[in-house]
C-alpha cells in the first residue's frame, strides 16, 4: 500500500492518541469524515496491525526491565523454531529478536524483582533447553520509552 501525506498524518495521530474518533481525525487531517473513514479502513487492512493501551508496568508490579542475550547450542532450523515457539509462551518476555553478531536472540523481559527474574530466567527461559549462553543486563532507568514509529 502506498501511503501519502494524509495517510501518514492519520497514522501519526493514532500513534499519539489512539482513542481519537473518526470525526476528530478527519478534522485534524482536513478530510470529510466519510473520506477519513474510508482511508482508516484501508489502513486497518494492512498497515495498522492492532490498537492497544500503553500501560505503566509499575502499576502491574513490574519494576525491572531485563535485556537477555541468548546463544543456542545447536542451530538447526528445528532447534531455532522450537526456541521461538517456546519463548512466545513466556508472558514476561515482551519482545524477542533474532539478531546478528555474537548472540542468536535478544529478549526484553519485565519482572517484579530479582526473585521473579530468577524464576523467569531459570524456570522458564533456561527450561526451553538447547541454550549455550545467557547474558543479561538490567535497565537502570528508561530514558526514551517506545512511543511509536517515526512518521514524517
Amino acid at each position: 500500500m502506498d501511503l501519502d501525506k494524509t495517510d501518514m498524518g492519520i497514522l501519526k495521530l493514532l500513534q499519539e492518541e489512539g482513542r481519537l474518533n473518526n470525526a476528530e481525525i478527519a478534522k485534524r487531517v482536513f478530510l470529510s469524515p466519510p473520506a477519513c473513514w474510508k482511508r482508516l479502513k484501508a489502513l486497518e487492512k494492512g498497515v495498522i496491525k492492532n490498537y492497544r493501551a500503553i500501560i505503566d508496568p509499575k502499576h502491574l508490579g513490574f519494576n525491572f526491565y531485563a535485556f537477555m542475550n541468548i546463544t543456542l547450542d545447536l542451530h538447526s532450523e528445528d532447534n531455532m523454531a522450537h526456541f521461538e515457539q517456546e519463548i512466545m509462551k513466556i508472558d514476561n518476555v515482551i519482545s524477542c529478536h533474532n539478531i546478528s553478531g555474537r548472540y542468536d536472540y535478544m529478549l526484553q523481559l519485565v519482572v517484579k524483582d530479582m526473585e521473579d527474574f530468577h524464576n523467569v530466567s531459570m524456570m522458564k527461559v533456561r527450561a526451553i533447553g538447547n541454550i549455550k549462553e545467557m547474558n543479561t543486563s538490567f535497565s537502570i532507568r528508561e530514558i526514551k520509552p517506545f512511543k511509536g514509529f517515526p512518521i514524517k
